[in-house]
C-alpha cells in the first residue's frame, strides 16, 4: 500500500458565475519514504491536490488515502489529528506562517507545545533543528530580523519538528534567488529524510527535480507525464509535453514497430513582440546615501539611484540583499535609517503618518507578494473597490476599472470571481487594481515568484509595455531572469548597497 493513493479525483467550484473544474480524473500514488516533485503550469492543479492532501479541501468525487486516512470521510476530532500529527505542511506564502512576535526558537517548538511536549524538550527539538541548517545563532530573532532565506529555513524547520510522516510542500523557493533555493531544496531532502517524511514538493522551478525521487507533471487537472514519458490515462487519453510541440500545427500518429509515432508539422515562426523603447522621462524617484538598519544588522548603505518615468527598472540581488525593504522605503511604508527617499521631489522622511498615506494614496501603485485580493470579489469589483477608495465616483470607477483590466489582458474575465482565476491572471488583476489608480510609481514585489515561465514572460512584456505607453516609473523587486530580461535598468543590490 502507498503512502498517498489517489483515484479518479475531481475537485470542482460552484460560483455563481458557473463552474469550474480544478481537477478532472487525476490519479497518483506516492510510496512511503518517496519525494515527489509536481510540476504544471498556473492554474494545472498542483496546489489544489496539496490542499486536499492538507485536509483543507475535499475531492468532488474519486477516492483520497493518506497513510490509511481515507481524506473523504476525516472530520471533527480525526481530521485535527492527522493534520497536527501526520501531516508537516510549508505554504508557498510561508512568511505568513511566522508569527511575528516569536522567535525562531519559538515558532520551530511551536507545534511541539500545542502538542503538548515540555518547553525543555522543545527547545531542545528547535535548537538541534537550527543548528541542522546553520541558524542556532538566530535562534533568539524575530522574523522581520530574518532574511527571505533564513524565513523559509525556519518555516521548514516549524513544518517537521513533530517528525510527520506526510511532508508538503507549496512552491517553497517562490520567493528565493537561486542560490538560496538550491539550498532549500537539499534542505527539504535532508530533513525529510532525516525525519522519515513522504514528501510531496510543488513547483515551477526545473532544479527542483535534482533531488526528487521521481518527477511527475501535472496539467488541466490530470497527471500527464513521468519524467520523460507521457502518461496514457482512461480512455486512452494522452497529453503530449509543450516543450516537444512548440511550433507545431498539426500531428500525425503513425503505427510503427516500438509502438505508436508522432509526428509534427512546424508552422511560420510568428515574430516576437518588441515593446517601444523611449527616452527615459522625469525622475519620479531617487534615494540619496540611503541605508536601513533591523536591530543593528544593515540591510544595505549608501545607496544612490534615480528612478524614471516610463521605464521598467528591476531591483535584483540575493535574498537578504534589501529588494523588499527598498520597495517599502520607495512606498512610504518605512522610513530610513539614514539618507534620503524623495517622491516627486518630496522627501518621505518629512511627512508624518497621514501624509505618507497620501502620498501613496495619490501617487503610488503597490502589486505585493501576494496580491492580497478579496478571494469573493470579481477582477472588476477588485479595481472598482481600489477607485472607490479614493473617491471615483461609481460611474468613473466602472469604465476605468473595464478599461484597465482590458489593457492587461482581462477584459473576458472581468466578471470572474478572483478565487477561481489562475494565479497568472490574478497577479494581472493586482497590476490592474494598481494602474487604475494612475500612479507615477508602480512597485511590484516578486510579481512573477509563482508563476511558470510563460506567465512569467507574459507579465514581464506586460510591465515593458505599460511603463513606454503610460509613461509610469515602474520598479519590480525580483530575481527572476525571464523578467529582468525585459527591464530596461537593473539595480543589483548586491553589489551597489554592500
Amino acid at each position: 500500500m502507498s503512502a498517498v493513493e489517489a483515484r479518479d479525483v475531481f475537485r470542482l467550484y460552484s460560483s455563481p458565475e458557473g463552474t469550474s473544474v480544478a481537477l478532472q480524473g487525476l490519479t497518483l500514488d506516492v510510496e512511503d519514504d518517496e519525494l515527489l516533485v509536481v510540476f504544471g503550469p498556473s492554474g494545472s492543479g498542483k496546489s489544489t491536490l496539496l490542499r486536499i492532501l492538507a485536509g483543507l479541501d475535499r475531492p468532488s468525487a474519486g477516492t483520497v488515502s493518506v497513510l490509511g486516512h481515507d481524506l473523504r470521510t476525516l472530520r471533527g476530532h480525526a481530521l485535527d489529528e492527522y493534520r497536527s500529527r501526520t501531516l508537516g505542511y510549508a505554504d508557498q506564502h510561508y512568511a505568513r506562517a511566522l508569527a511575528p512576535e516569536l522567535t525562531a526558537r519559538r515558532l520551530v517548538g511551536l507545534r511541539l507545545a500545542l502538542l503538548g511536549v515540555r518547553q525543555a524538550e522543545r527547545d531542545g527539538i528547535a535548537d538541534r533543528l537550527l543548528e541542522r541548517v546553520g541558524l542556532l545563532d538566530r535562534a533568539e530573532a524575530l522574523p522581520r530580523e530574518l532574511s527571505g532565506g533564513q524565513q523559509q529555513r525556519v518555516a521548514i524547520c516549524a513544518a517537521l519538528a513533530h517528525r510527520p510522516r506526510l511532508f508538503i510542500a507549496d512552491e517553497p523557493t517562490g520567493e528565493l534567488d537561486s542560490a538560496n533555493a538550491a539550498q532549500i531544496y537539499e534542505l527539504i531532502r535532508a530533513l525529510s529524510r532525516d525525519v522519515g517524511a513522504t514528501t510531496v514538493l510543488v513547483s515551477h522551478d526545473p532544479e527542483s527535480a535534482a533531488v526528487a525521487d521521481r518527477v511527475v507533471q501535472i496539467r488541466d487537472g490530470r497527471v500527464s507525464g513521468e519524467g520523460a514519458d507521457a502518461v496514457v490515462n482512461r480512455g486512452g487519453w494522452v497529453r503530449i509535453p509543450e516543450e516537444l510541440l512548440r511550433g507545431a500545427s498539426r500531428a500525425r500518429l503513425e503505427p510503427a514497430p516500438e509502438g505508436v509515432v508522432l509526428r509534427v508539422r512546424e508552422r511560420a515562426a510568428e515574430p516576437e513582440r518588441t515593446p517601444v523603447q523611449q527616452a527615459p522621462g522625469e525622475v519620479v524617484a531617487r534615494t540619496v546615501s540611503l541605508a536601513k538598519s533591523y536591530g543593528g544588522e544593515p540591510v544595505f548603505r549608501d545607496l544612490t539611484l534615480d528612478l524614471a518615468a516610463g521605464q521598467l527598472s528591476a531591483v535584483t540581488g540575493p535574498s537578504g540583499s534589501g529588494k523588499s525593504t527598498l520597495l517599502h522605503l520607495l512606498a512610504a511604508l518605512d522610513l530610513p535609517s539614514a539618507g534620503e527617499v524623495l517622491v516627486l521631489g518630496t522627501s518621505v522622511s518629512t511627512l508624518d503618518a497621514t501624509g505618507r498615506a497620501r502620498l501613496r494614496r495619490e501617487h503610488i501603485g503597490l502589486v505585493t507578494q501576494g496580491t492580497d485580493l478579496v478571494p469573493f470579489l470579481t477582477a472588476r469589483e477588485s479595481v472598482e473597490l481600489a477607485l472607490a477608495l479614493r473617491g471615483v465616483s461609481r460611474e468613473d470607477a466602472s469604465e476605468r476599472a473595464t478599461a484597465t483590466l482590458a489593457s492587461v489582458g482581462l477584459d473576458e474575465l472581468s466578471g470572474q470571481r478572483v478565487a477561481r482565476l489562475p494565479m497568472g491572471e490574478r497577479q494581472r488583476v493586482a497590476v490592474a487594481r494598481a494602474l487604475a489608480t494612475q500612479p507615477q510609481l508602480l512597485l511590484a514585489d516578486e510579481p512573477t515568484a509563482r508563476l511558470d515561465e510563460a506567465n512569467a514572460r507574459a507579465v514581464g512584456r506586460l510591465f515593458a509595455e505599460l511603463a513606454a505607453t503610460t509613461g509610469t516609473a515602474i520598479v519590480c523587486a525580483t530575481h527572476d531572469p525571464v523578467l529582468i530580461e525585459h527591464a530596461r535598468t537593473e539595480v543589483p543590490l548586491g553589489t551597489l548597497a554592500a
